[in-house]
């Protein structure tokens, strides 16, 4: 009897730089086979060509018929990236029952920046009782917004205990916009209304990202006669179907990193372990726990916003190897900082663009002095032109003068004002800066060759020529700068990591703490107090320059540090190994003695008896789990309901507060027949 072949599953991980591509098979055994791997750019402007480009590679070293894969499943940095870097569309934020003074809490003026926010009355208290609702602003609002954002976010008050009023402004702006609109009930049951209108705001800013991605991913596997179930990890490292995310991607940041977690466990059969994945624009540094990522009970934070979405307990660092390489400003022997920005590595835009990046360079160092912007760019992203929607006249007219040619800042640029316009169009998504990063040090180096080298080195040598406080150069050679950046990137990277482990343990102070231990570390005078530090796990070092830039960690964390073999493709690779896990969840309340007030779904209904509120609760999650399951992509859930109790006692007798219920199912996700 011939034997059955194992289905076969492809991994994309689209990152902010590279897209990875992984085949694999289960073998028969636990850990399965990594059948092929290979990496494409990631290609903002069309991100199908860059999936093409990493999945055909996969097939062709593989040898493998397309029709044979079964699944294809995804994770994505790119959510994470935006966030961190304060990028995405612009949208206008609904406050139903809310005053301005809201807007100061949680950090959502912060994040809401000079996005436009309409507030209504309306909303309801903590039992679901309903204020009066006037949406007439707000309809007089939409013809003049529905021309200026790509997208809307509504949060009412205490939406969660009754989302009725969120659901008529829902409805109000879809039918006279007919774009997309994300109410903060659909995305989380806690209450705290500015956090979970900050949570909404960013959900809505990232659907024309992701949608953008799975259209591209979807698109591709068409055309490859791959008809097969698409998933994307969530950032708790769950799968989900490609139509659920599209609806909250909010919930694919940490994306990337959660699916490198799977990852890592899977490679290593580690149970316990820092994990420090390094991309081209972030670190993310987590501990595996007994096998499981730790969450993070109080919501992801990314970019410095608290979200309540249920994540990996997940630190990101704006630290990568394509990080802005920068100088201190004003001391006498500045030191080198990287981040949080991403740019455009020279050596990358050389590769893509020859002597239009070259020639520039060149240009640059035969000036007798070093300029400001010396071996700095712009560049188009290539977004859709809908996506530039609501620029003011200076932005339009900048955005204008760069094309899809990187154009020198020092001819680009003529005033400082000139260069905060240039910075809000890289916020929006719609510009890339191009300068020195450590990858281009890498290229100099000789330890990284994918990309040009010569513009790299250019890079280096005009960075080099820049002055300290006392007036000298700061390195004698284009190898001695690309050295102390490299270091400063491995040094930073132990910081980070000491930094984590110290957040998780409770201490206040992290950074600082962390930040002196390395010092001390590497010091050739550590000083009269002497100061060491041992994390109890080793690190598990992910990412494809993790080999170069883990090698020196070490002596840094008193620990070891395992790079697995697979590790350049651990996002792809987590991504299939994954299982779909979604949850709903229920409150019942005592309004007044003797009504129960059930609160599930959209739906709000009293009882009289608590036995039967608590157990229309539970058939209720049970139910909505179930279908959630099925939209999320398995067949196979098995569903598990708990309930918790919050009840005081008077004089001996037991009184009533509140019952949370939630239901959680999971199970692998279907596979093609």
């Amino acid at each position: 009897m011939i034997a059955k072949p194992h289905p076969l599953f492809l991994g994309i991980d689209t990152g902010g730089t590279y897209t990875d591509a992984v085949l694999w098979s289960e073998e028969g055994n636990p850990k399965g086979k990594v059948l092929a791997k290979a990496k494409a750019l990631t290609t903002r402007h069309d991100l199908a060509v860059g999936i093409s480009g990493a999945v055909d590679a996969v097939l062709e070293k593989a040898g493998t018929d397309p029709a044979a894969i079964k699944l294809v499943s995804m994770s994505t940095t790119l959510a994470t990236n935006a966030l961190v870097e304060g990028q995405g569309g612009r949208v206008a934020l609904v406050m139903i029952g809310f005053s301005e003074a809201d807007l100061a809490r949680d950090g959502l003026k912060t994040a809401l920046g000079t996005d436009p926010v309409v507030f209504c009355p309306g909303g309801h208290d903590v039992h679901g009782n309903a204020a009066k609702l006037d949406l007439s602003g707000l309809e007089a609002a939409l013809p003049e917004l529905g021309r200026s954002v790509s997208g809307f976010a509504v949060c009412a008050y205490f939406a969660t205990r009754n989302p009725a009023h969120e659901l008529a402004a829902r409805d109000l702006i879809r039918d006279k916009t007919g774009l997309p609109v994300t109410a903060s009930h659909e995305l989380s049951a806690k209450l705290g209304g500015p956090r979970r209108a900050l949570t909404t705001l960013l959900n809505a800013r990232l659907i024309s990202m992701i949608d953008r991605l799975v259209a591209a991913t979807e698109g591709f596997l068409g055309h490859r006669g791959i008809a097969a179930p698409l998933m994307v990890v969530r950032g708790d490292g769950a799968l989900v179907s490609a139509a659920f995310a599209r609806q909250r991607p909010i919930e694919t940041i940490l994306s990337g990193p959660a699916a490198s977690l799977v990852g890592a466990r899977h490679m290593t059969g580690l149970d316990d372990a820092m994990v420090s994945d390094i991309g081209g624009t972030t670190t993310d540094v987590a501990v595996l726990d007994q096998g499981r990522p730790r969450l993070d009970p109080e919501g992801a934070t990314v970019g410095g916003f608290r979200t309540m979405v249920e994540a990996v307990a997940m630190r990101t660092f704006g630290l990568g190897g394509d990080s802005e390489v920068a100088l201190e400003d004003g001391a006498l022997v500045p030191k080198i900082l990287l981040g949080p920005r991403r740019l455009v590595p020279l050596a990358l835009a050389g590769m893509a663009h020859g002597e239009a990046v070259t020639a520039e360079l060149e240009r640059q160092l035969r000036a007798p002095n070093p300029g400001r912007m010396d071996g700095r760019f712009a560049v188009r992203t290539g977004v859709p032109d809908r996506l530039a929607a609501g620029l003011t006249g200076p932005e339009a007219k900048l955005y204008e003068a760069i094309g899809a040619v990187p154009l020198a800042l020092d001819r680009l640029l003529t005033s400082n004002a000139q260069n905060a316009t240039l910075n809000r169009l890289v916020a929006r998504g719609l510009v890339h800066n191009c300068g020195f990063t450590p990858s281009d040090a890498a290229h100099v180096l000789g330890k990284q060759s994918n990309w040009d080298p010569a513009a790299a080195r250019l890079g280096a040598e005009l960075f080099s020529r820049r002055r300290d406080g006392r007036g000298q150069t700061i390195a004698a050679t284009p190898e001695a700068i690309a050295e102390r950046v490299l270091i400063t990137l491995t040094r930073w990277s132990a910081e980070y990591i000491l930094e984590t482990a110290f957040a998780e343990d409770g201490l206040d102070g992290a950074a600082t703490v962390a930040h002196a231990l390395v010092q001390r570390a590497v010091d050739a005078h550590p000083g009269i107090a002497r100061l060491t530090v041992a994390l109890d796990r080793p690190v598990i070092g992910l990412g494809a320059s993790a080999p170069l830039h883990y090698a020196g960690l070490p002596p840094l964390v008193g620990n070891g540090c395992i790079v697995p073999e697979d590790t350049d493709v651990a996002n792809a690779l987590g991504a299939v190994v994954g299982q779909v896990r979604v949850s709903a969840e229920a409150r019942v309340s005592q309004p007044k003695e003797g009504l129960f007030r059930l609160a599930s779904g959209q739906t709000v209904r009293d009882f009289t008896d608590e036995a039967a509120a608590i157990a229309a609760a539970q058939a209720d999650v049970r139910a909505i789990v179930a279908e959630r399951a099925k939209d999320a992509g398995t067949d196979s859930a098995e569903i598990g309901v708990s309930t918790e109790f919050k009840v005081s006692t008077i004089e001996g007798q037991r009184m009533f507060i509140e019952a949370h219920v939630v239901a959680v199912a999971s199970g692998r996700p279907r596979i093609a027949v």
